[in-house]
């Protein structure tokens, strides 16, 4: 199979986002922490106190955390497409970052989804493709305050399905056995990747609006989105295709990812699929009973939810204690100011 180099490339400018970097990556604002709802799962992490729950942040700490994130999801989808993760060049620190290291990525049964045919492979290829050059936008965004990968552990799949009840042992779920599992992993990242650009978008300054951030966060978000209806659309139509959602377990799994996601929401009691919840259920029609299926919207206003940066970091640490600083899918924590969770 030809490297992800050599796929036809799709252009991303990054002309107007480059335009006044400087200027706004000075810009500061004050962002209470301590506002921030949280959701995540039961994993390793690691309890301290917290923070202050004020501190002050540039636009250049709201893009680095949403590196952090990048890094997953192009690590992730890389070894499933691919075998291979992102170039050596693609995670090292710019020279005015706090974190000078790159971290290792913990593959576990981390590989290349074997036995696809072209059309899936090629999804994959897509998708993988556009994740890593997320990374290399953000980077080139940053310049010398890009921060490095920070350690990531692909192996944390298994962990989480547990918690989410879809298996009983972590050996038994790996999303790079096959194209199906592949979904229900990427079910896990793609709806916070989309709602994490949309609750950042708020917290970007004047100065970084002007300088093109939130045109560019915006235009992020859509591709996220995109692969996020990819893979909602894709696990209902084959559940369609099956004849219920019964005959098809995969949607099953996806729905146990979301009712994990919001049952560990710090400070959020709403059930899922219901008004004031950050989830919206996969059902199979004729059978829909929200007000969207394929969609992670508010079931009022079609909306897409918007979550903080501690609602992230408990999903993707894998806990819901207050103070945490590590954990799930980041073992060593997120290289971002916004490393520990306060809310």
């Amino acid at each position: 199979m030809d490297k992800l180099s050599t796929i036809i490339k799709n252009p991303f400018s990054r002309r107007k986002f480059l335009a006044g970097v400087g200027a706004s990556a000075g810009a500061v604002a004050t962002l209470n922490l301590a506002a921030c709802g949280g959701s995540g799962s039961g994993g390793p992490s690691s309890p301290t106190s917290p923070p202050p729950t004020t501190t002050t942040y540039t636009d250049a700490d709201i893009l680095n955390f949403a590196l952090n994130l990048e890094y997953l999801e192009a690590q992730f989808y890389l070894y499933a497409a691919t075998g291979n993760g992102l170039e050596a060049s693609d995670t090292t620190a710019g020279s005015a970052s706090p974190y000078q290291t790159a971290g290792t990525v913990t593959l576990g049964n981390a590989a290349m989804v074997p036995g696809l045919p072209a059309a899936q492979q090629d999804i994959l290829n897509e998708i993988a493709y556009e994740e890593q050059e997320h990374v290399r936008f953000l980077r080139s965004a940053l310049g010398s305050a890009a921060v490095p990968m920070p350690d990531i552990d692909l192996s944390f799949f298994g962990p989480l399905a547990v918690a989410a009840n879809i298996v009983t042992s972590p050996t038994s779920f790996n999303p790079f056995d096959n194209f199906d599992d592949f979904l229900v992993g990427g079910f896990i990242f793609e709806d916070v990747g989309v709602t994490a650009y949309a609750g950042a978008a708020p917290l970007i300054s004047a100065a970084g609006v002007a300088a093109g951030y939130l045109t560019a966060a915006a235009g992020i978000l859509a591709v996220e989105a995109y692969h996020a209806a990819y893979i909602r659309t894709t696990l209902t139509a084959n559940a369609i295709a099956s004849g219920s959602g019964a005959a098809y377990p995969p949607i099953a799994d996806a729905n146990l990812v979301e009712t994990l996601r919001a049952t560990l929401t710090v400070g959020n009691s709403a059930a899922p699929s219901t008004t004031g919840s950050d989830e919206t259920t996969l059902t199979v029609p004729p059978n829909l009973t929200t007000a969207s299926s394929i969609v992670p919207a508010s079931p009022t206003t079609a909306i897409a939810f918007a979550r903080t940066v501690n609602q992230v970091l408990h999903i993707v640490y894998g806990s819901a204690t207050v103070g945490v600083k590590s954990g799930g899918f980041f073992p060593s924590g997120a290289n971002s100011i916004f490393a520990t969770t306060t809310a």
